[in-house]
């Protein structure tokens, strides 16, 4: 696969002209991108999936529901249905895509809705919220947010990839000047302050941009359908894990770290499960998947003993600082609240 990648690397040159061309001329403004007077976030990253998109936020709905009315738009990868759409409790992942529906499941008060274009959706939401957050948005140049989080994970730092095909760039890593807050996410449990700051050395931030290093923290609690079981409880029974995630590995390292037994089968990333698939996994006694999976597979796998291990982001230092300084003061400039 990576040969073939590599092989492929004319067309990387090609699509990373294109895409470049294109930023020209939004940044000239040759291109038209709707600006707004009301507090829109952005949460994305130059890659394709596995940087942590969902948890951050989950996150930042957490820290911001009790003092705004939050909404979160997102285009709801594999749905479906099209056009917009507003998420609600009978939703299902077919309707919605399976992360807005787990947003949707969190956080009942929030209002989610899907959209593939944002600037339809943000006109369908203006009346409904205070603050919206665009989930994966950093590419949809026809909108320009407020305010920009740009993701990167430890292991796989933009500056190390290249344009697709032959890495997993969407855009040239020059994009992620557009950003105001860089965030590197999933870092290990352990890391010192000479890696964090070396990392931070060789993102070259902009003047105006900061940047924040998370980790992924595991909940306690695996959650089925029926019962909720303490994650110890799998501790001496042998489960088969499910990903259909784009990166498996922090969660893998997890368990192995905690010295649980499993067999781990993974698929791509958003993965419809088939007919066949669903047979096999009827056929397991016991099954531990991601939240996002769960929303696919539980409608699928109903009344056997499937469960799922939530994640959250968690800033590893100046975590106040991160809200006071940076989100909450780009949302007061918008709207003054306090």
């Amino acid at each position: 696969m990576k040969l073939l990648r590599w092989i492929l690397f004319p067309f990387s040159i090609l699509y990373g002209c294109i895409t470049s061309l294109r930023n020209y001329f939004y940044n000239k403004g040759w291109l038209s991108s709707q600006e707004y007077d009301f507090p829109v976030i952005c949460v994305g990253n130059l890659s394709v999936g596995g940087t942590g998109k969902s948890p951050m936020i989950e996150y930042l709905i957490s820290f911001l529901k009790d003092d705004y009315k939050i909404a979160v738009l997102s285009r709801g990868y594999k749905r479906k249905t099209s056009g917009f759409k507003e998420v609600h409790g009978a939703s299902t992942a077919e309707e919605v895509g399976d992360e807005p529906l787990q947003f949707k499941q969190n956080f009942p008060n929030c209002v989610v809705a899907v959209c593939e274009d944002r600037k339809t959706g943000i006109a369908n939401l203006r009346k409904k919220a205070d603050v919206i957050l665009l989930d994966d948005a950093f590419q949809h140049r026809k909108v320009s947010p407020n305010f920009s989080i740009l993701l990167t994970s430890f292991h796989e730092l933009y500056i190390e990839d290249f344009m697709l095909p032959t890495g997993n760039l969407r855009e040239s890593r020059a994009g992620a000047r557009r950003a105001d807050l860089i965030v590197v996410t999933k870092c290990p449990d352990v890391v010192s302050y000479a890696k964090l700051q070396e990392i931070k050395f060789r993102l070259q931030p902009q003047p105006h941009q900061k940047v924040y290093f998370s980790k992924i923290g595991y909940d306690d609690m695996i959650y089925g359908k029926t019962e909720n079981l303490r994650l110890q409880y799998l501790q001496d029974k042998p489960f088969t894990l499910v990903t259909g995630i784009a990166n498996p590995k922090p969660l893998l390292d997890y368990l192995k770290r905690n010295q649980f037994t499993f067999k781990h089968e993974k698929f791509p990333d958003h993965h419809e499960f088939s007919p066949s698939e669903i047979n096999n996994l009827k056929q397991k006694e016991l099954i531990l998947t991601t939240e996002k999976d769960y929303m696919r597979l539980q409608p699928k796998l109903d009344k056997f003993a499937l469960y799922y291990l939530p994640i959250k982001t968690l800033i590893l230092n100046e975590q106040e600082e991160f809200f006071q300084e940076t989100v909450r003061a780009a949302i007061k400039k918008k709207i003054g609240k306090s």
